[in-house]
């Protein structure tokens, strides 16, 4: 008995945990109450519940998605482990959660239908967040509770506090990026006089967990290795195809992370160590794609040498942010796609769900999702 408890026991834990620490991370974000400081309260962490139920709900939906289609082909799989992450620094609270299979998956169908299961029921429950979000939208002078002193501006604060600099010192500026579907909501959806400025979305709550969904949707959707988007092309385009496009979509992901991280501009003592440490990393990049290592290096190389030129003469800037995915991805992921036992080709029907989730990942993809800028100090 005690043995058939242990396992749900631990997804369970692994849950609560994780509501606790995306509970935190929201009362931090949207509301700027720390646990770590004093007077927290339990008030404090209820409203941060307005950010991790709405976004718990949502990865909910896109592992139970995966879990219920794989139950359904009859492959053993576990419950979503939860990744509960402390909300220490700009953290989100997790990092999501997984599935494990555990029994062989035979067919190209099976590995479609698994993969696309989860993004599509995720993504559906993000509509719903962020069409809440932004139909309820508070008036803007709902942002003055959260900055008191942009008061004296009036509704015209963006002017004065961003673009003069009057920004308090040693604050972080949260600048979140737009995706085609944030713009469609706006634009359609929103009362425009309502819309909040990128430089505080992360104090609406709805709105910042949709927003954080549709990031980690397009992540995964990438049609890249055995990621969500991997298994919808190799679905569609067999396993060659799979391999030309995820090769394709790799090496331009990695090139555009890594465009201006080093540039002319930075002191050459620097540039002596910081170019072959950032080519090593390229090429721990480049391993997925399983060539030999001297075709490896030139690759990493000629890579790293396209992104200084276009440094040395143009100001184009990539976002180092994805660099770490993009490892992940090429080391340990991999970029290419098992073959599997059984290769029949897909019905119309999930030809056009595998398009439509090609579609969901080009309105969710964020060029620059989140850019965090540290106001210095005054000096003393």
């Amino acid at each position: 008995m005690i043995k058939e408890l242990k396992q749900p026991l631990i997804h369970l834990s692994l849950f609560i945990l994780t509501f606790i620490t995306t509970t935190l991370a929201g009362a931090e974000w949207t509301y700027g109450k720390s646990v770590f400081m004093t007077g927290f309260s339990w008030q404090d962490f209820v409203s941060g519940m307005s950010y991790s139920i709405p976004f718990l709900l949502i990865l909910t939906a896109h592992e139970f998605g995966h879990y219920f289609t794989a139950v359904h082909n009859k492959i053993k799989t576990t419950l979503p482990y939860y990744i509960p992450l402390p909300p220490l620094g700009f953290m989100f609270g997790t990092l999501g959660a997984i599935i494990r299979i555990k029994s062989h998956v035979k067919s190209k169908q099976q590995h479609f239908d698994i993969g696309i299961a989860g993004p599509i029921a995720g993504f559906i429950v993000t509509l719903g967040v962020l069409w809440y979000g932004f139909i309820e939208l508070p008036p803007p002078e709902y942002i003055f509770q959260f900055h008191p002193d942009y008061e004296k501006y009036g509704l015209d604060y963006a002017n004065h506090v961003y673009q003069e600099g009057n920004l308090s010192p040693g604050t972080a500026d949260v600048i979140l990026g737009k995706n085609l579907l944030f713009i469609f909501f706006e634009k359609f959806i929103a009362d425009p006089a309502r819309v909040p400025n990128v430089h505080e979305i992360m104090h609406y709550p709805f709105l910042f967990a949709g927003f954080l969904s549709l990031i980690f949707t397009s992540i995964n959707l990438l049609p890249i290795g055995q990621l969500d988007g991997g298994h919808v092309v190799y679905g569609l385009l067999g396993h060659k195809g799979h391999k030309q496009v995820a090769t394709i979509v790799f090496l331009i992901f990695l090139f555009y992370a890594g465009l201006g991280y080093i540039n002319p501009a930075q002191p050459n003592e620097d540039l002596l160590w910081q170019i072959p440490l950032f080519i090593g990393f390229m090429y721990l990049s480049l391993t997925g794609l399983k060539l030999s290592w001297k075709d490896t290096l030139m690759y990493a190389i000629i890579i790293f040498a396209v992104q200084y030129l276009i440094s040395t003469f143009f100001y184009m800037q990539g976002y180092s942010g994805w660099l770490l995915f993009a490892f992940i991805i090429g080391r340990f992921i991999g970029i290419s796609h098992p073959p599997s036992d059984i290769e029949e080709p897909l019905n119309d029907e999930r030809k056009i769900l595998g398009w439509i989730a090609l579609a969901i990942f080009v309105i969710s993809f964020t060029p620059n999702p989140i850019e965090i800028l540290m106001v210095p100090t005054a000096a003393p």
